[in-house]
């Protein structure tokens, strides 16, 4: 893929999972074209791979549409996520655990300081929080130690921060209390407790978005 190509890729994909395209909006690439200021190649090689990530579909003579997440995929991807994240949660709390305190103190505050600000936007910017969910996650990963394991996240992080971008208005409470809870079991050491914390703010998400988008 050209670099103009990976770059359209990149926008298209922020703009899908932000819902400036909406699920089910169909995606021409005059259209496209037009709204990034390229050419019909690059577009063409942004949707070929979106179309490979799945976030969006092409049929013959129907053109291509911003995806609709199955049921079955969804359930998937919370499954992969509550594995991988449970992971990170117990590493990062095991070495808040074993650290010096004063060698992890950035660390711990760098978490305080992304869940306070995910709180403070709760009432003003929510539309801000997707992105920001999306940080405080990876971030627990990073800090992990476990270069795998981040690794594993970001690949899937995209079409997370998806499902949270559909369900913040209703979910955002919710799960930015979770994020302090989990913080705190983190911070302190609490390694059991910061697994559990983990598990339950996968699962309410997992549930709430079935709930909600389940045919």
């Amino acid at each position: 893929m050209s670099r103009l190509g990976e770059d359209v890729t990149h926008r298209l994909r922020r703009d899908v999972v932000g819902g400036r395209f909406g699920v089910g909006q169909r995606l021409t690439e005059a259209s496209l074209c037009e709204e990034y200021g390229v050419s019909r190649v690059p577009v063409r090689e942004a949707l070929k791979a979106l179309e490979g990530e799945g976030f969006v579909t092409s049929r013959a003579y129907a053109g291509v549409t911003v995806a609709r997440l199955d049921t079955a995929d969804a359930r998937d991807l919370f499954t992969v996520r509550e594995t991988i994240e449970v992971l990170t949660a117990s590493r990062l709390a095991a070495r808040f655990a074993e650290g010096p305190a004063d060698a992890m103190a950035a660390d711990g505050d760098r978490l305080r300081g992304l869940v306070a600000s995910g709180t403070a936007l709760l009432g003003s910017d929510p539309d801000l929080l997707p992105g920001l969910n999306t940080e405080f996650h990876l971030t627990l990963a990073e800090l992990s130690g476990n270069a795998s394991l981040h690794h594993l996240l970001r690949q899937v992080s995209a079409k997370i921060e998806w499902l949270y971008a559909l369900d913040v208005q209703v979910r955002g409470q919710h799960s930015w209390a979770e994020h302090a809870e989990l913080a705190d079991a983190v911070v302190t050491g609490r390694v059991d407790d910061a697994a559990d914390a983990m598990r339950r703010h996968v699962r309410n998400s997992r549930d709430g978005y079935l709930l909600r988008h389940a045919p």
